[in-house]
């Protein structure tokens, strides 16, 4: 489903399915899905909560508590390893030094009783064999790349004696330690302001520029997306709505979860008494429907949506959806010209720094991420 390009992926998901065991049986938190990650690329996985972003990338990392998870089906391969199938030993030589997440809170990610310097140091000692002075020079040098002042000083400190935005720089310098050749993001901005958030946005920017590093980044912030990402994939209840390139998906939405993420987008031209918003909540995981997981919420919902999963339409060589009312949604008033510009607002408020403006996303050459 995403388009073809020239190098062979670095990461490639095929048809996954991560399950989870219930008092009831086993239930599907991702349902087949399937993506490629190529260098330099950055890839952008949003959706409400549970609808199996983390999951995913716990599953690419091994982190996923086994049981009561399991992988039933489905593949994952970095280079020439599948991930699905390897062994404890194989995944801690690439967990943290070939692959990397940045998880969402550092404040709990980060040891409290540890000082910043013991735990970035132990990244490479372990990873690339340093002694401790090596090591200790090594992350001295990474806190500087990532904009901590006075690193050398600060090494020394506890995590609680950092802004919640200096955590996270921390969290992205551990990170990158070992020059990875794919970040994992998950939220990397969350609970950060604005100002902040774009710092924080625009280092992973420069990094992957220098690094030349692969990037996933799991969001519900269609901003943070719009100014970060080559393709885009949508998710909901552990399914693909819709993937594609983060021009086709911002200007040419074709599924309604998607345009509901849209149209929920404040506008600064436009004043509203009520923010729209996507009627209805997420199914639980053991009660989802049997056809589209997205039906009981769609205003375009027909009887057959809710006998069997929709087909997967493919649009374009990198743009596909799972609906059959493609020409409902397409036919939408509130459409065209009007989330285009939305679509632009949001791009350029992601882009711009110190409030500067900037332009919307651009086709970046080829397809997949």
């Amino acid at each position: 489903m995403t388009a073809p390009t020239a190098a062979p992926p670095i990461l490639e998901v095929r048809d996954l399915v991560v399950e989870f065991r219930h008092d009831h049986g086993h239930f599907a938190a991702v349902d087949g899905l399937s993506y490629q990650l190529h260098a330099g690329r950055t890839l952008g996985i949003v959706g409400e909560s549970g609808s199996g972003k983390s999951v995913t990338n716990l599953a690419v990392m091994g982190l996923l508590p086994r049981p009561p998870a399991r992988i039933p089906r489905g593949s994952i391969r970095f280079h020439d390893t599948e991930l699905t199938t390897a062994s404890e030993a194989t995944l801690r030589k690439i967990r943290g030094n070939r692959i990397a997440m940045i998880f969402q809170d550092p404040m709990t990610s980060l040891n409290p009783y540890l000082k910043i310097g013991r735990q970035l140091s132990e990244v490479v000692e372990l990873h690339q064999k340093l002694d401790k002075r090596r090591a200790r020079d090594a992350a001295v040098h990474m806190l500087e790349r990532v904009g901590i002042p006075s690193a050398a000083e600060r090494i020394d400190q506890y995590p609680h004696q950092f802004s919640g935005g200096m955590r996270q720089r921390v969290m992205i310098a551990m990170m990158l330690l070992n020059r990875p050749e794919v970040l994992i993001a998950d939220e990397p901005t969350t609970a950060l302001d604005v100002t902040i958030q774009a710092q924080i946005l625009d280092l992973l920017r420069d990094l992957q520029a220098e690094l030349g590093m692969a990037v996933t980044l799991i969001t519900h912030d269609l901003g943070v997306v719009a100014g970060m990402a080559d393709h885009v994939i949508v998710m909901y209840a552990g399914r693909v709505m819709e993937q594609g390139l983060a021009t086709e998906v911002f200007h040419n939405p074709s599924h309604p979860y998607t345009l509901g993420l849209l149209q929920s987008i404040p506008r600064a031209d436009q004043k509203v008494e009520r923010l729209y918003t996507i009627p209805g909540r997420p199914p639980e995981i053991d009660r989802k429907p049997p056809g589209c997981p997205f039906e009981p919420r769609c205003r375009f919902a027909r009887d057959a949506c809710r006998a069997a999963p929709p087909p997967v339409s493919q649009l374009s060589t990198s743009h596909a959806v799972a609906c059959i009312a493609l020409d409902e949604v397409a036919a939408d008033a509130q459409r065209g010209a009007l989330l285009a510009r939305v679509a632009s607002e949001v791009a350029a408020s992601a882009r711009a720094p110190s409030g500067q403006p900037a332009n919307p996303p651009t086709d970046r050459q080829g397809g997949g991420a």
